[in-house]
């Protein structure tokens, strides 16, 4: 049975906060398998009414300031229920399960404590009866879910890839390689993977980033072009095939909730930093982190962050 494995990021624009990617890991009947449709008794797509299944879809169409956290929430935290510990959970659990490389990055960030309660705006009530809805249709489908795993990468290391490489991409070619080194052996070592990545920008060409990321197979290229990207890596004992395409999210389960997973692990964090901020700067006005509102942001904090001797390189992004 093959494997697919869906990866996108999360917070690659702001100048603010971390930036998130996830993978996804699941195994599916055979190759090509809808798991919209698999499990459709469980979840829904973003076009689709609110019936009380999950939602399933690109991040950016399940959560905004104004939709609030709790469908992402929902989802998030009942697709990761047998990973996280019972009531009471905490954002620590959600780094610890996610992103254990993360943690001493993460410690070392002033705004981080780990200890905010989860679920945030979701109703606790709820995500038992959905964490079991999905596991059940998930074992009449066949459907088994792997490894999720997000690599997190706060401002100071961003901006160190940043002065190592000289280009932002560098940043997603060393989240990516993360990734894959985490997917590199799902499951039994004769089945095929398949890895489905949100296209990084206006990029087309991937080999090089793969090669590095690999190592000891080869990486093949296929096709590169605007509309995708494809790879296979020989020399490894199994089918290996990477796909990039742009809106991969709207046409892969997997990478449709590793958006949702980065998205909601990155709206975890950026609530620690709001809060934290907000006790040294009374009345400030939370920030997203992106251009022009991080501006004001940061402009409003500078004293503060003086006084507690954060330099600018620790707290803001330069791309």
């Amino acid at each position: 049975m093959p494997w697919i494995v869906g990866i996108d990021e999360a917070g690659y624009g702001p100048n603010l906060g971390p930036f998130v990617m996830t993978s996804v890991a699941c195994r599916v009947p055979e190759a090509g398998a809808d798991l919209w449709q698999v499990l459709r008794p469980a979840v829904r797509q973003g076009h689709e009414a609110d019936d009380g299944r999950l939602i399933v879809a690109d991040s950016k169409l399940v959560y905004s300031t104004q939709r609030g956290l709790q469908h992402l929430e929902t989802t998030v935290l009942a697709a990761l229920s047998s990973r996280l510990p019972a009531e009471p959970c905490c954002l620590r659990h959600c780094v610890e399960a996610l992103a254990p490389a993360a943690h001493t990055e993460l410690t070392a960030e002033p705004w981080y404590t780990g200890i905010s309660p989860l679920p945030v705006a979701g109703e606790a009530a709820r995500l038992a009866p959905a964490a079991a809805a999905l596991a059940q249709v998930s074992a009449a489908g066949q459907v088994t879910w792997g490894v999720v795993r997000s690599v997190v990468v706060c401002p100071a290391r961003f901006n160190q890839l940043l002065d190592q490489w000289g280009s932002k991409g560098a940043v997603l070619g060393h989240a990516l390689g993360e990734l894959l080194a985490s997917n590199r052996a799902p499951g039994d070592p004769v089945e095929p993977v398949h890895f489905v990545i949100d296209k990084h920008g206006g990029r087309n060409t991937y080999a090089a980033m793969l090669q590095d990321a690999w190592g000891e197979g080869m990486v093949v290229a296929h096709e590169e072009g605007l509309r995708r990207s494809t790879y296979s890596v020989l020399g490894v004992g199994r089918e290996v095939h990477l796909t990039f395409q742009p809106r991969a999210d709207a046409e892969h389960f997997c990478v449709a909730l590793a958006s949702m997973v980065s998205k909601y692990l990155r709206e975890l964090l950026m609530l620690e930093f709001n809060r934290f901020w907000q006790t040294h700067v009374p009345g400030l006005k939370p920030t997203a982190g992106y251009p022009g509102d991080a501006d004001r942001f940061y402009q409003q904090i500078a004293a503060a962050a003086a006084r507690l001797n954060l330099a600018r390189e620790r707290l803001w992004r330069r791309k």
